[in-house]
This record gives structure tokens, sequence and C-alpha cells, in this order.
């Protein structure tokens, strides 16, 4: 009974973690002004991010001072590895009050989405 409580529990979880990581499933229409976070350490934006992103590393401890500087008012489409950094970006970023931000995902899935090709 134990070990079906616990696959039980183990695979709640694992829906509720995929649910919340889960990028934009639409197409995303970058328009003139659209800002593009690349929410990763500077070390995997130089492996390859989406021509013309910015890099604000989430985890970095300077990120919510960075981010601070953008107008609230503007729009953001912000990926990572695989979603949830960008996710925990944009939690940041909504209690600074910015209110137009899309998570695009992976940078694969953000290229795929927006059509801006990943570039070193």
């Amino acid at each position: 009974m134990k070990k079906i409580f616990a696959f039980a529990a183990l695979a709640l979880a694992t829906v509720f973690v995929l649910t919340a990581c889960a990028p934009a499933a639409a197409p995303i229409v970058v328009s003139q002004g659209t800002v593009i976070i690349d929410v990763r350490t500077p070390a995997e934006f130089a492996g390859g991010h989406l021509e013309g992103a910015v890099n604000i590393d989430v985890e970095s401890t300077t990120f919510a001072a960075t981010v601070s500087k953008l107008p609230t008012a503007g729009t953001y489409v912000v990926y990572c590895k695989s979603g949830n950094r960008a996710g925990q970006a944009i939690t940041q970023m909504k209690s600074l009050g910015f209110t137009d931000m899309v998570n695009a995902g992976s940078v694969a899935a953000a290229s795929s989405a927006t059509g801006l090709a990943i570039v070193q």
C-alpha cells in the first residue's frame, strides 16, 4: 500500500512540475518593442541564444535590480533551458509590476514559437 501511495504521489508531482514548466503552445508574435529575455547563465547564453535576446540570469543576485530597469508596461518573451527558470523569472517580474510576459519554454521551443533564429 505504501508503494502505491508513493507512486501516486510521484506521478502527481510529475504532472504538476511538467505543467508548471510547459512552454507556450501557440505561436508567439514578436512585434516591434517586444523584449526577448534569456534567463539562463551567461555560459548557457554564449552556447546559443535567440537572435536579439538579452541575457538576464534569473539565478543572479542582481536579477531583480536589472529587470527593474525595464519598463513594466513592456512586452516580454522569457525563455531558458526548459521553461522552469523562465517561470521563476516571470513570477519575480509579476511581483515587480510587470504584466505582459510569456514563458516560451526552452531555447528550441522559443525559436520555433517566435520564428527567431538561434545564434552563437
